[in-house]
């Protein structure tokens, strides 16, 4: 093994280590006045009440790669969460697997109350979460927008006046109303991330998952998205390394590193956390200096 992987390997099982001792103290109520400690709850009951629910979750893919180490974490419902941390943190598998898209090794999750890993709850999945992939781009393939955004709720079996109804809401929600006739392929880079949107939300879920929404945005664009996503209802996590968005969106952070959930607490808190945030592979955002 040469020194970079050793350094890396010793970096992990210190921060394993970190964890570990942080839940302790969580459990002997250290942190019960709030601020950054760990997420990793080892043996939490099942809470009904959460949004999102997991506990102990590994994934492991077929190659043999670990991509998540028992993560626990519980997102409350109507909670702005952001998941930040380096790239192969977890944090696009762990939304995987909250679609169901992934089926983890072991552990348990619940989204809205429904187990994506059983077969009768992923039919009744895509009506509670949604998820915005950092690539606009595999979301849309229909000939023309209305019909991308059309396209979840057709897969219900809605009558063809509420479908248009719920397109054309979520078309105006995302300011792009009365452009259904578009072709998603000519939409700017800011446009498909909204239309992206617009067919998550056309299918009315109480979670949005957004992977990455502001890559590739200028700064309006980005600008617009803040503002759409503080005006959308429900409960949104959003992984992201724009840690100013975080700041500008999300009260709560949850920071992972190789597929462990390493700290959650307060975003202003956890990002102004030099130390921590370097041992991640990340940087205090310019306006906490």
């Amino acid at each position: 093994m040469d020194t970079s992987n050793r350094d890396r390997d010793d970096r992990i099982d210190s921060n394993r280590a970190d964890v570990v001792a942080s839940n302790r103290d969580h459990r002997n109520g250290s942190d019960r006045e709030g601020g950054v400690g760990s997420d990793r709850e080892s043996g939490v009951g099942l809470d009904q009440d959460a949004a999102v629910w997991i506990d102990q979750l590994t994934h492991t893919y077929s190659d043999g790669r670990t991509s998540l180490r028992g993560v626990s974490l519980r997102i409350q419902v109507g909670e702005r969460v952001a998941l930040i941390g380096p790239n192969g943190a977890g944090k696009t598998t762990l939304f995987l697997c909250l679609t169901g898209v992934l089926t983890p090794r072991a552990g348990q999750l619940r989204v809205m109350g429904l187990d994506p890993t059983s077969p009768r709850d992923r039919r009744i999945l895509p009506s509670k979460v949604g998820i915005v992939f950092q690539n606009s781009d595999d979301q849309l393939f229909q000939p023309t927008l209305y019909d991308d955004v059309a396209f979840g709720p057709l897969n219900l079996n809605l009558p063809e006046s509420e479908v248009r109804q719920r397109v054309e809401e979520a078309l105006r929600a995302v300011r792009l109303e009365g452009q259904g006739e578009r072709v998603p392929y000519r939409l700017s880079g800011g446009e498909k991330r909204r239309a992206a949107l617009a067919g998550v939300l056309a299918m009315r879920p109480e979670v949005v998952l957004l992977d990455e929404p502001s890559l590739y945005l200028d700064p309006r664009g980005r600008r617009e998205l803040i503002r759409q996503l503080r005006d959308l209802p429900g409960t949104q996590v959003i992984a992201t390394h724009d840690l100013d968005l975080v700041l500008d969106l999300c009260p709560r952070a949850i920071l992972m590193d190789a597929g462990i959930c390493m700290a959650q607490g307060p975003s202003h808190e956890l990002l102004a956390d030099a130390q921590r945030m370097e041992a991640h592979g990340l940087e205090v955002p310019y306006r906490l200096r």
